[in-house]
């Protein structure tokens, strides 16, 4: 349901993403949100304590996250979103209930760390120590290997994989070494959210392996049915959604394939399958005990809330899942309902502040 009731939005810094916003006649309302309350024309109740949302993202970020939906939905809810300028002392801006980020770089994870231990009353969504962690492939699905997540509803693991740091021409020795089999899928070992760290290649015959450039990270190629499950995960909220990914490689193609294919971008938001008409046994997506089991103990190991897992189910089973991938605060743009399941997310988040300030 639509409210109409709204607050409106104002921005210190002067910049909201790539817009000017000019100061005028809202002076007065400012000093209101800055005591943390409702402007005193708003029809609600004057002790409605607003959620202000201090946020540092990049320019593509801003666009795709803070669409116009989401922010009149969150001011409808008591939801502040402010952007942080940079070139100020982050202490010096707010006060913030949240800050909600996604910047890279040695000095701004320096920034936010300082912050949390000046104010600890705030909560970083996500600890840029914990972010780090699923920068490098190698110790990103290692949490998932340890888990060794197995019940009723299905097993999860990480395909059989290995890093190569340098030296390209001793890779066919090295995969054959570990027992790998063809074909190979080679991803960058740096999983910083650029385009570059997104492309991966399938290396399909032993001398191929050699025309990969390290530093990569080399996984076995598991047939799937040309399907994947990106999982979204807001704080305790699962979403599901399926993507095309590559098609499966029986044994008599690989006889006949040989070089490496580059492909720059696997299940993006247009290779929706969720309206494709698929064998089910392809189709049917993982069991939700299954993935609240998975997303309750990736929270705890990894420290993270916003995060997403790129989940294949193996052709030909029913319960054998493999965890692909890990991504930090990924494109919830393009997550049915998001708008709604993320606001809901930070205003529990600052009702347990708020409770907590108030015992």
């Amino acid at each position: 349901m639509r409210l109409h009731d709204e607050i409106v939005p104002f921005h210190r810094s002067g910049i909201r993403g790539d817009e000017e916003y000019v100061e005028g006649d809202e002076e007065e309302e400012i000093s209101s949100i800055e005591a943390g309350f409702l402007p005193p024309h708003h029809p609600c109740p004057l002790q409605r304590k607003l959620v202000v949302v201090g946020y540092a993202l990049t320019s593509k970020k801003i666009k795709s996250f803070l669409q116009p939906k989401l922010e009149g939905l969150a001011r409808n809810k008591g939801i502040l979103f402010l952007a942080i300028d940079q070139n100020r002392p982050l202490s010096d801006q707010g006060p913030f209930d949240i800050v909600l980020h996604k910047l890279t770089g040695k000095e701004w994870r320096q920034i936010l760390e300082d912050y949390r231990r000046t104010h600890p009353e705030v909560t970083v969504l996500d600890p840029p120590d914990a972010i780090q962690h699923l920068h490098n492939r190698q110790s990103m699905l290692q949490c998932v290997a340890d888990m060794n997540l197995s019940n009723s509803y299905g097993k999860v693991d990480i395909p059989r994989q290995l890093v190569i740091k340098k030296d390209a021409a001793s890779i066919p020795d090295t995969v054959t070494n570990a027992g790998l089999m063809l074909p190979i899928v080679a991803k960058p070992l740096v999983a910083d959210g650029s385009a570059k760290s997104h492309e991966l290649s399938i290396a399909y015959d032993q001398h191929s392996l050699k025309k990969l450039e390290p530093p990569l990270v080399l996984q076995e190629f598991v047939n799937h049915g040309g399907v994947l499950f990106k999982v979204y995960i807001v704080g305790e909220a699962i979403k599901v959604v399926r993507r095309f990914s590559l098609p499966d490689v029986c044994k008599r193609e690989l006889s006949n394939i040989a070089g490496v294919f580059r492909f720059p971008r696997v299940s993006c938001a247009a290779a929706s399958a969720d309206d494709a008409d698929l064998d089910p046994g392809v189709a049917e997506l993982p069991p939700q005990p299954l993935l609240e089991r998975l997303a309750k103990e990736l929270r705890h190991r990894l420290g993270l809330r916003l995060f997403n897992l790129d989940i294949i189910r193996e052709h030909g089973t029913r319960d054998q899942f493999y965890v692909i991938d890990i991504n930090y605060f990924p494109g919830y743009g393009k997550m049915p309902e998001y708008e709604h399941i993320f606001t809901d997310f930070l205003l529990s988040l600052g009702q347990s502040q708020y409770k907590k300030r108030s015992s």
